[in-house]
Formats: C-alpha cells, sequence, structure tokens
C-alpha cells in the first residue's frame, strides 16, 4: 500500500487485503505474485519462489492495520484498492467486503478503483451489499455510512480484459453490476478485440429494477485502460490492436487511457518490422505521436444526484443516488 504510486491512471494503491490465484492467461505474469514472492514477511507468504517462478500460495490474509488509511489521507486521492490481490476473489470473506465498504462510503473525498477477474461473485457480492451496510451500519447510527447512496458514486468498478474470450466472459457480468462507473483494464492486451458491442448505448432503470422513476441511456462502459506487459516473460502487443481498441473509443465517445508498451517495440529494421525487446521505459507510452491520459469527469452535482461527463463529447449522464 503507499500514498504515492507509479501506476499512471491512479493516484495511490490501497491493500487491505493481499493475495490471489490465477484464474487466466492475463495473470502469466502477475506482478502482484512476483513482488509478493520477494516480500514473503511483508506480504504474510501469500506468494513464493519456485523452480516455475512465483506463485500464488492460496493464501488470502487481511491486513486489519491498513483498513482505515484511506481515512487518513486528507487531500484527494483515485485510490486502486486491492492492487496486491482480488477484492472478489472466492476466498474474501463477506465481511471483509463490508467492511472495506464501510470505509469507501465515509471517504467521499476519494475516488475509489476497483478492478476484478471475478465478475460474477462481484455481481453477486454489489447486489447483497446495500442491506448488509443498512444491517451493520443502521443509519440512525452511522449516518455517514448510508448518507452516500448506492450504488457508491465514488466507487468505481472494473473487469480486466486481456483478449476477446475474456471480454466476452466478463463485460456482461460488469454491466449488471451497479456502479457508478464502469471501466475495463486491457493490460496486458494479448490480442485485438471487439468492444463495440459492450460500447453501444444502451437504457438503464433504477437498480431496484422499477419501471418507474428516472431511466436514462448510456454508455455500457465508462472508461478503457490499455496497456501492455512489462517484467520477466513479458509478452508483446502489436500496434494495431491498440489502436482497434482507441479508434473504437473516440466512435462510442468512451475516454481512453493508454497505460504503456510494456517490453516490447515494433522497429523498422532490415526493410521488416521486428519485435525489439528494449524495456519498460524505453518503449514509453506514446500512441502516434501522443499520449492519451482521457478519464471520465465527475462534475458536481445538486444532491441525490452524480453527474458524470465524458471529457471528449461533453456527453453527460446523471445517476439519481
Amino acid at each position: 500500500m503507499s500514498a504515492n504510486t507509479k501506476i499512471e491512471w491512479t493516484d495511490a494503491t490501497w491493500n487491505p487485503i493481499v493475495g490471489c490465484t490465477r484464474v487466466s492467461e492475463g495473470c502469466m505474469n502477475c506482478y502482484a505474485e512476483r513482488f509478493a514472492a520477494r516480500f514473503p514477511e511483508r506480504f504474510g507468504g501469500v506468494s513464493r519462489m519456485t523452480e516455475y517462478g512465483p506463485r500464488w500460495t492460496g493464501k488470502i490474509v487481511l491486513r486489519p492495520e491498513a483498513l482505515n488509511l484511506p481515512l487518513r489521507w486528507r487531500k484527494q486521492r483515485r485510490i486502486f484498492v486491492n492492487s496486491m490481490s482480488d477484492l472478489f476473489h472466492e476466498n474474501v470473506e463477506f465481511a471483509h467486503i463490508v467492511a472495506i465498504f464501510r470505509v469507501m462510503a465515509i471517504a467521499q473525498h476519494h475516488t475509489f478503483q476497483i478492478l476484478t477477474k471475478r465478475p460474477q461473485r462481484m455481481l453477486e457480492v454489489m447486489n447483497l451489499l446495500p442491506e448488509a451496510l443498512k444491517t451493520i451500519f443502521p443509519a440512525e447510527k452511522h449516518p455517514e455510512v448510508n448518507a452516500p447512496g448506492w450504488p457508491l458514486p465514488n466507487v468505481w468498478l472494473g473487469v480486466s480484459v486481456e483478449n476477446q474470450r475474456a471480454a466476452d466472459e466478463r463485460i456482461p457480468l460488469l454491466l449488471q453490476t451497479p456502479a457508478a462507473v464502469r471501466f475495463l483494464s486491457c493490460e496486458p492486451l494479448l490480442g485485438p478485440v471487439d468492444l463495440k458491442p459492450y460500447l453501444e448505448p444502451y437504457i438503464r432503470t433504477k437498480h431496484d429494477g422499477s419501471k418507474r422513476g428516472t431511466v436514462w441511456a448510456d454508455p455500457g462502459i465508462d472508461w478503457i485502460i490499455v496497456g501492455g506487459e512489462s517484467g520477466p516473460g513479458a509478452r508483446p502487443m502489436h500496434p494495431d490492436w491498440v489502436r482497434g481498441i482507441r479508434d473504437q473509443c473516440v466512435a462510442a465517445g468512451v475516454p481512453f487511457f493508454f497505460k504503456q508498451w510494456g517490453e516490447w517495440k515494433l522497429s523498422w529494421m532490415a526493410g521488416e518490422y521486428q519485435w525489439m525487446r528494449v524495456g519498460k521505459k524505453a518503449a514509453g507510452r506514446l500512441l502516434d505521436g501522443r499520449t492519451w491520459d482521457e478519464l471520465p469527469v465527475v462534475a458536481k452535482a445538486p444532491p441525490g444526484e452524480l453527474h458524470l461527463i465524458h471529457r471528449h463529447t461533453g456527453t453527460r449522464k446523471v445517476i439519481p443516488t
């Protein structure tokens, strides 16, 4: 956990839970698995070095000393939640998730970014959380927990999408999940991905499913991050895969954030394009001569409403809270 981070799309990391297990191709060279294996005592033995490289042990560790950390950060931050784990891992107890959402509900001056490869459990948990929070923290005794409404306006939910299979498995579940902002992290991007079916506007009603009340149209996905793989064993990312997603975002008016090329760069040599491993820093993060640092912009709104404005289209989405 850190009040600062080198991850380009966030300001800080917060790890009240550490430990995970592999679930798909995107986990093959996991930086968290590698980092935790380097410091087994620091992270409670959740990962270890083996003859095949770093491997998660299957252990999930709650860190009570880190739970209330965001409440001590007075400066407004975007906070990546559980960069060393997956909040919706099947071995993370529901009570622990409730405790983490309590902190996020209180710390309304921060924006919390949660990324998962387990959208099925995320959907199940997010549908149970409102009642659990009201029961465990009744409004008359804990107004600071219940005041923000549901879904929490300062919590962004995202899924990892490394290839088309991951997109088709995870995005439909994300779209069913109540969230103020939904996003995709296409890192490491391992192939071309067609996201158009998920970027087209659709109609959504209130979370309770009622046909009455406010109805609005909005893009299914509010933000997309793309990045190449770095570190030992990194796999190259073709520029056409990145441009494909960038162009889909521009066409749909969805903010696009290009994080990095990773370890590899496609260079023209001896009359042909060849892959060269130049390192993350040398490869940089320019795409077609510029950086792409777009974010979903949250505007100030009257009490009871959340306004989201796409930075490069000006499209406004109003969410009753």
